[in-house]
């Protein structure tokens, strides 16, 4: 194999290293890697820190905003009990089917702007009221809202994973992807739910025992999560269904315009082409999501605007330097020529999603953060996206929805989100282990062979 390919390996055994064994904070591993890899291919020392500058600066202006207007939605909806909302919705609109399906797609629904950490503790009550209501096994639906809102998390913008590898491999279409990574996430939801169905089939509520870990067990980012959302979810009241949807719900709409302005001819309608184009940018969409969601906090007394900023930068702020560092990590690579070193190299398509899926599975299971697999297999993948054939929009969304379900491949003990689920879900580690842990590895492999198949079919349509 060409060197080239030998330091991009290297430099992947380094961030897996640095991460999961010595516990360096990502941003470091990643800034190493790019000054690793920049000196050891030969890119010349007065050209590196341009390299690298450029490749931080500009995905932080290309995604900077989308990220932060995303977390603010989120922050709404989870401050404001706007989450509570459109899951108590959902539960009564689809309260025939069973409860490990509905609790799922509540899971659906929720994680599309709210991280799925915090997110599973603001359901955790409800999905403990919906056991007892329905005799439903407790840790059945644990498995079932967990799972359905790690599958939106790693595939459905705006939240940051998707974003981030959308901007690293130079995918405008947000809207596309948010369509196709919507229809995968559910098909990847379903393989969640059924698991729970299966796993604890004929087990009830009163058969399910909660399970409370000692303090020295829970991990300190999940205690202060759950202090803090202690404190936000005290609301005077919960608001309506449709006003709870409609930040998520209007950008979704606003970007489905765009198409519109390929069809006004500027020279007639000039204000109306650049009002389309203006209000359709994802950017703009987002924003709008976040002007409209503002009212939402007036339930929410002890959440004003300003604290709401506050926790937005506290939020954001890591996931923007990661990924602005994901880029710089890209931009060396991109300096390497290696079109060159695979040029006698040939793949099917099916390897080139193959690729993608194994590296952000393997970074997922050393270093257990999602949205870090995802960054930083975006951006090895990029330079090699002529050498696999894919580089149109669509093909691109392929890439980050592979990405995207083998970051999520597994989750355990060294995944914050592994010890919400348990802590909050009355889970054992054990049972955990059994239940949550071998679901999201189903849910990665199914996911890609899901995906295989989205592939297969769209070649034969197209």
């Amino acid at each position: 194999m060409a060197p080239s390919i030998l330091l991009i390996f290297c430099a992947i055994v380094w961030i897996l290293v640095a991460t999961s064994i010595l516990r360096w904070h990502p941003f470091v591993v990643l800034l190493l890697a790019a000054l690793g890899l920049g000196i050891t291919s030969g890119i010349p020392l007065a050209d590196l820190a341009g390299v690298i500058k450029g490749g931080f600066g500009g995905l932080l202006e290309s995604i900077g905003l989308l990220i932060i207007f995303g977390t603010m939605i989120g922050i709404i909806l989870e401050a404001s009990g706007a989450t509570v909302a459109i899951a108590e919705h959902l539960l009564k609109a689809f309260k025939r089917l069973p409860s490990n399906i509905v609790m799922s797609h509540v899971g659906f629904m929720v994680s599309i702007p709210v991280f799925c950490d915090a997110a599973f503790i603001v359901l955790s009550s409800l999905n403990k009221t919906i056991a007892e209501q329905s005799r439903a096994s407790r840790k059945a639906l644990t498995v079932a809202l967990s799972t359905g809102l790690l599958a939106p998390h790693v595939l459905v913008p705006p939240t940051p994973g998707p974003l981030a590898a959308a901007a690293t491999l130079q995918m405008d279409n947000i809207l596309l992807l948010f369509l196709v990574g919507a229809l995968l996430s559910w098909v990847v939801v379903m393989i969640g739910s059924l698991f729970s169905l299966v796993l604890f089939r004929g087990v009830h509520s009163s058969q399910s025992k909660t399970i409370s870990q000692g303090e020295e067990d829970q991990p300190n980012e999940t205690k202060n999560l759950q202090n803090e959302l202690s404190v936000d979810n005290q609301h005077a009241h919960i608001p309506s269904f449709w006003l709870s949807i409609l930040p998520i719900l209007l950008p979704i709409v606003l970007m489905t315009l765009r198409p519109l302005s390929g069809w006004i001819d500027p020279a007639e309608m000039g204000w109306l082409h650049s009002l389309i184009g203006f209000i359709s940018d994802p950017t703009i969409a987002l924003m709008v999501g976040v002007l409209v969601g503002l009212p939402l906090l007036s339930s929410a007394p002890s959440l004003q605007f300003h604290e709401s900023i506050t926790k937005t930068i506290q939020q954001a702020a890591p996931i923007l330097l990661i990924t602005a560092m994901g880029g710089a990590l890209g931009a060396v690579i991109q300096q390497m020529n290696l079109s060159e070193s695979l040029q006698s190299l040939t793949f099917s398509p099916q390897l080139g999603l193959l690729l993608p899926f194994v590296i952000a599975a393997v970074l997922k299971t050393a270093q257990g953060s999602s949205t870090v697999a995802i960054i930083t297999t975006a951006s090895i993948i990029f330079p090699l996206l002529p050498v696999l054939g894919y580089e149109s929009d669509l093909e691109k969304v392929w890439m980050i929805l592979s990405i995207g379900v083998g970051s999520m491949t597994v989750s355990h003990a060294n995944d914050s989100y592994f010890w919400v689920v348990s802590q909050f879900g009355g889970l054992s580690v054990e049972e955990a282990y059994k239940s949550h842990t071998i679901a999201t590895l189903l849910q990665g492999i199914g996911g890609f062979l899901a995906l295989s198949v989205f592939v297969v079919l769209w070649s034969l349509i197209a």
